[in-house]
């Protein structure tokens, strides 16, 4: 039985396509910037963040990958370079022989408080003062229904 594609109209094109343009620019210049005020790419930046906001600030590496949206081998090759600048260091994880933890260093913390200021300015001036009161309710309800649909709601 053939499955009929229902393409998409000429207004959910236009935006498909500005949700691309905007989502790719905004990411690629919040990583450009970054890379030149921080000397790290923004996946490196997110992985600090999330160890730094876990208790004790570390996290299995298993529940870093989750957390990040990242595959275990892509985490892995990040760890291997955070660890090697000093940022974080793996721990053999006391419950599990198999897992490991990412702890976040004093260096690594010190590293990311330094970074925070930067990336917030940009974000908000890439982002948050190009919209209205409005507009950013209607991104973050638009942000948190297509979250929960690609999801299924688990938490990050």
């Amino acid at each position: 039985m053939a499955v009929m594609t229902r393409w998409l109209d000429p207004d959910e094109q236009r935006t498909w396509r500005a949700f691309l343009t905007a989502s790719r620019a905004l990411m690629d210049t919040l990583d450009r910037e970054l890379q030149r005020d921080a000397g790290m790419p923004h996946a490196y930046y997110e992985i600090l963040v999330r160890l730094s906001e876990a208790p004790d600030r570390r996290l299995r590496m298993s529940e870093l990958a989750d957390a990040t949206g990242s595959s275990r081998s892509r985490l892995s090759h990040a760890a291997a370079r955070l660890e090697a600048a000093g940022w974080i260091r793996r721990e053999d994880c006391p419950t599990d022989r198999r897992g490991q933890l990412a702890v976040l260093t004093d260096d690594g913390f010190a590293t990311l408080a330094a970074a925070a200021p930067g990336h917030v300015e940009g974000v908000r001036r890439h982002l948050f003062d190009a919209l209205s009161p409005a507009q950013v309710d209607q991104l973050r309800r638009i942000s948190e229904t297509l979250a929960d649909h690609l999801t299924g709601s688990r938490p990050n």
